[in-house]
């Protein structure tokens, strides 16, 4: 019995696994709408498509099966372009249901028509519409099998009429997800053994690609005395119960993970595309293996380069090496470490009531968090909290937008995450900047009921760009913000608020707002003057602020002068 092509492209998305639809209803994909509300596919009806992806996205991340978004012609699909983009590279399999003005309208600059085409497929790994009725299930099927195999987003571009044409749909397209290994060949492994057993000092400094590769790395650090650097995105994954484990190296890290790389002979880079080059370690031996080899050498300049998956290529590698001895340059790093996570302590203990200092909010919350807690953060401040002060465990999990460092994503994504794991406290640790630029998805929460939790670290401010032009010694332009009390906010939505501007009163608001069945937003008061301090403060850093200090008091702000050295200097 023929089909449209609206319930052909809603059983594809069934057979690949997705569970919900994220969008805004609209005249190009009224008849999609409707085949959904036939099918077993939840449809979330978002405030903003770009919140639609950002939550597609979370979805997709944490579960690694697929998850859709649909918009309307023109201005409904361009809605998603930042979400889908930080989706993209985060490596989550999400894909977008682009639809188009009628093709009898096409090519003649019809209202709200846009070549969609042309927009997506240059961040997404399939970009196709769907030029036949026949085609339905074959595009959606590769649309879906590209994006789960491929790790990223995957495009199907219908024309609104399209959905209502019929098909036989006879072709039995499936999705195929095959597992594969790969390693070095045996000379090149041979020459990365002989690198390693030539060094004295050996460091791993391995990232999101090494996600699986845990106990291989733990049993090659013990045979050869290496410490372990890991990037911001696998915190989660090789950070718990990892005894070589000394931090993170960059801006965001600690200085361990900084040390454990400049003084190392070798470093093995795994799996890891850290960006920033100035932190790869100078006139030093780098071998990185990846297993994408435009990866390679695009960093830093490497001394030799590997293809091949870091669980399988670590594996073989163990058996090829020679046991070390000497554990001065692990041992020098774990006692840097401890020091690094005493320090991250200290920073959190609050001596006065108020300004109430956003570290002493992240240490609470690691406190009092469930062991399985998820935590998605906005860009900015809120991810240094929860990269420096929220531990893992093996159990939590983490979400931060570190590739594209987009605003407004935590809330967003970790609407997505919530549906995906309705049993697991799911937290999104925001900024008041972010918050507000998406705000509309607080009346998301009600209307879907999605009892996520958010902390807002609120100090009227675009505190991370504050930072930076204090830094460059620059006194900070348009970076205030006016906000509303978000407790209050959020009561108008609809939900729980709790509001703390004093630090005596946090620990009693944060258990009530942790203890809540529903949603539940928890607004504190932060130190506007707080400064992210990098692992090791440069001459440069000292003499941007310093500048900046000068021009401030000339500029009659001298108060804030004094804050600044009180809260991050004098501590």
């Amino acid at each position: 019995m023929p089909k449209n092509v609206a319930e052909i492209v809603v059983d594809a998305l069934q057979k690949a696994g997705a569970k919900r639809v994220y969008g805004i209803p609209g005249d190009t994909i009224n008849h999609f709408t409707s085949a959904i509300a036939k099918s077993d596919l939840r449809w979330i009806t978002i405030r903003h498509e770009e919140a639609g992806a950002f939550a597609a996205g979370g979805e997709s991340y944490m579960t690694g099966e697929l998850s859709v978004c649909a918009g309307t012609c023109g201005p409904g699909s361009l809605h998603f372009v930042n979400g889908i983009y930080e989706s993209h590279r985060n490596g989550a399999p999400v894909l977008l249901i682009a639809s188009d003005v009628a093709r009898t309208e096409s090519g003649f600059n019809f209202p709200q028509e846009v070549d969609q085409k042309k927009i997506y497929e240059q961040h997404s790994h399939f970009c196709e519409y769907i030029s036949h009725p026949s085609q339905a299930r074959r595009i959606v099927t590769k649309a879906a099998q590209a994006a789960l195999t491929k790790k990223g987003v995957a495009v199907v571009i219908v024309n609104g009429d399209m959905f209502t044409e019929t098909d036989d749909d006879k072709m039995d397209w499936q999705v195929y997800r095959p597992q594969s290994i790969c390693r070095p060949i045996d000379a090149e492994m041979a020459e990365l053994a002989a690198m390693v057993d030539a060094a004295d000092k050996v460091s791993v400094y391995a990232g999101i690609g090494a996600r699986d590769a845990q106990a291989e790395i733990i049993a090659f650090c013990d045979k050869v005395k290496a410490p372990m650097v890991h990037t911001t995105r696998a915190k989660e994954f090789l950070e718990p119960i990892n005894p070589f484990n000394v931090g993170v190296n960059g801006i965001l890290g600690n200085k361990a993970g900084v040390e454990a790389l400049e003084d190392a002979d070798l470093v093995i880079s795994l799996g890891c595309d850290f960006a920033y080059t100035q932190y790869y370690p100078d006139a030093k031996k780098i071998a990185q293996i990846d297993i994408d080899p435009t990866h390679l050498g695009r960093r830093s300049a490497i001394h030799l380069g590997l293809v091949g998956d870091a669980k399988t290529t670590m594996a073989a590698l163990l058996p090829m090496v020679g046991a070390k001895s000497d554990d001065s340059h692990l041992e020098a790093q774990r006692k840097q470490w401890n020091e690094d996570l005493q320090g991250y302590i200290k920073e959190g203990e609050e001596h006065d009531p108020a300004p109430i200092h956003p570290q002493f909010v992240a240490n609470m919350l690691d406190r009092k968090a469930a062991d399985d807690a998820i935590f998605v953060s906005d860009a900015g401040t809120s991810m240094v909290w929860m990269l420096r002060h929220v531990k893992a465990n093996g159990k939590r999990r983490f979400l931060n937008t570190l590739l594209h460092g987009t605003m407004a994503s935590g809330m967003p994504q970790a609407m997505g995450v919530k549906l995906a794991y309705p049993d697991r406290q799911v937290i999104a640790m925001c900024g008041d900047g972010s918050l507000t630029m998406l705000m509309g998805e607080l009346l998301t929460l009600v209307q879907e009921d999605i009892p996520l939790k958010l902390v807002v670290f609120h100090n009227n401010s675009f505190g991370f760009v504050e930072m930076e032009q204090r830094v460059e010694g620059l006194v900070d332009h348009y970076t205030g913000l006016h906000n509303p009390d978000f407790a209050k906010l959020a009561e108008a939505c609809g939900f729980a608020g709790w509001h703390v501007e004093n630090a005596d009163d946090l620990e009693t608001a944060m258990d009530a707002w942790l203890r809540h069945d529903g949603p539940g937003l928890l607004d504190v008061k932060v130190n506007q003057m707080e400064l992210v301090m990098p692992p090791k403060i440069e001459a440069s850093q000292v003499a941007g602020t310093a500048l900046f200090g000068v021009k401030a008091v000339l500029d009659g702000r001298t108060r804030e002068v004094v804050d600044l050295l009180r809260n991050n200097f004098l501590r």
